[in-house]
């Protein structure tokens, strides 16, 4: 068992960065204030903040990192700044490490803040590429290669060689990158005692899920009595929506190879079909009439609650909202279904890319080595802060890892750590997917990885899309607009042409000179 602290420095490391931290929030609030009225508008300064110094008596280095908090939360009496796994990597690695937060909802705003103040951390954790894309190049950022070669070995040999070359500008690294363990997430889950109740196989065509989503919406598969089920739902625009594009051969915000060159499945015809689909659903009352208000814990109250038999899920909603709905609902039983076929056999879900977040260090930074033997250090002891502590939280039993489920998720907080450098080891994910319980985990994430439909795009971003892409995602509203019947079908042709019009020609230009250097 692990004590709080190990050294007596810890009484004191810990109220050194409530002090800075107390201040921090008093000059990031006062920052944004700024920002908000206009008088923090233009460009960023360079010079590293203004760093305290260390009391005498403790020599730690100070490092101050921005890292999302991914919406957990800590138990009692901890925060972000003293918990037992940020205590743990300070007492491995010989670093004092102030953390900062900022909410999950206005993260990049946040960052952005941070960058036109010019009192900037030693580490920032961005997830957008255009924006690591667009900072890069105005040099905001310190070039990393000689730092990695002396403080980094697990980290080189941890990442791959043709990720490092997609955070590389004019040759030179600009960004430790963390990768995701999955490549997809969306797979098809159905109420298996609804479909026994009214005689339905499992479905596999879309028409065969058009059958089973009406059934489930008009023919009272809980037996209540009522017309009170949802045959489909999605969630805010157009979340869990994947499969159903997919059906048609397309997904959104995902390049396409046709006839020798890239173009964007949001402008492609079949995405014109999908839609088309969707909205006939919605029109027959068979889609949920709220869908667009639906957040994430909405889609979840109405699965634990009976309301809904048919949905696209994550790969962990299995432990999540329909482990809920049988505990709930003794009755309960969920299966996982083949994605929906189309018309021209065509299936499949959205990929995500293979980089999750960057990590980049300021130009004015005075700490950049320390920064990487942090990253180094979590990158090699993966194990610990993705698992949690051994022989507290988990243990080997009869050569199986088993997890003492209350303190698993107690100690979720450590993810906020460990996820500034996720280097995938499947051995390991298998093991620990496993341990956390029978819901098909490991499987489901097999399932999606075997129908992703590919982004044919994988460079960094281009120009344009730095210049357009803000713009073009609000012209997207109009595909909620069609499903909900507020626009007609047609006004995706309008869609087409604005898109090419707003930046949408530009950036595929930029892309398919890319693809034709990539071949």
């Amino acid at each position: 068992m692990l004590t709080k602290d190990r050294s007596s420095n810890g009484f004191f490391r810990r109220e050194r960065k409530r002090l800075r931290q107390a201040q921090g929030n008093v000059l990031l609030k006062l920052l944004i204030s700024v920002f908000l009225l206009g008088s923090a508008t233009g460009c960023f300064h360079l010079d590293q903040a203004e760093k305290k110094e260390t009391p005498s008596g403790d020599s730690s280095p100070s490092i101050s990192i921005v890292i999302s908090s991914l919406g957990m939360t800590f138990p009692a009496g901890m925060d972000e700044n003293d918990n037992r796994y940020l205590n743990y990597i300070e007492e491995r690695t010989g670093l004092d490490i102030q953390v900062n937060t900022p909410p999950p909802e206005v993260y990049n705003e946040k960052l952005d803040v941070m960058m036109s103040s010019g009192n900037l951390p030693d580490l920032l954790h961005v997830y957008e590429p255009v924006w690591f894309d667009n900072y890069v190049k105005q040099g905001a950022f310190k070039p990393l290669d000689e730092l990695i070669d002396q403080y980094g070995p697990h980290l080189k040999q941890k990442i791959p060689a043709e990720i490092w070359d997609r955070v590389k500008y004019g040759g030179k690294i600009y960004a430790v990158p963390s990768l995701n363990e999955v490549t997809g997430v969306e797979l098809m889950y159905a109420r298996k005692d609804w479909l026994d109740r009214l005689g339905l196989k499992p479905p596999k065509t879309l028409d065969e899920y058009y059958k089973v989503i009406r059934s489930f919406t008009l023919e009272d598969p809980d037996g209540n009595g009522k017309q009170d089920t949802t045959g489909l739902t999605f969630t805010t625009n157009l979340g869990r929506s994947s499969p159903f594009f997919g059906a048609f051969g397309t997904q959104l915000n995902t390049w396409f190879k046709r006839d020798g060159r890239l173009v964007n499945g949001n402008v492609l015809p079949e995405t014109k079909e999908a839609l088309g689909f969707l909205s006939r659903l919605y029109q027959e009352g068979l889609l949920e009439r709220e869908f667009p208000l639906n957040l994430q814990a909405n889609l979840f109250e109405k699965i634990e609650n009976g309301k809904v038999g048919l949905f696209s899920a994550t790969w962990y909603d299995t432990r999540g909202p329909i482990a809920a709905n049988m505990k709930k609902d003794p009755n309960a039983r969920w299966i996982p279904l083949e994605y929906p076929t189309g018309p021209r056999g065509e299936k499949g879900v959205y990929g995500k890319d293979i980089i999750r977040g960057y990590n980049v260090i300021p130009a004015g930074s005075a700490n950049a080595a320390e920064v990487i033997k942090l990253l180094d250090f979590i990158a090699a002891d993966y194990k610990t802060l993705k698992l949690g502590f051994e022989n507290e939280i988990w243990w080997w039993q009869d050569g199986a890892i088993v997890t003492d489920f209350a303190r698993h998720d107690e100690n979720l907080y450590r993810g906020i750590y460990q996820s500034l450098v996720d280097v995938p080891d499947e051995v390991l994910f298998k093991e620990r997917l496993d341990s956390l319980g029978n819901f098909n985990l490991y499987n489901n994430i097999q399932t999606i990885n075997q129908n992703i439909i590919p982004n044919a795009f994988y460079g960094i971003p281009t120009p344009a899309m730095g210049k357009y892409s803000k713009k073009l995602d609000k012209l997207e509203d109009v595909f909620e607009k069609i499903i909900l019947e507020i626009e007609p079908l047609d006004a995706f042709d309008q869609y087409v042409e604005l898109w090419e019009k707003e930046g949408g020609d530009e950036i595929t230009k930029e892309v398919n000179h890319w693809y034709d250097k990539q071949r």
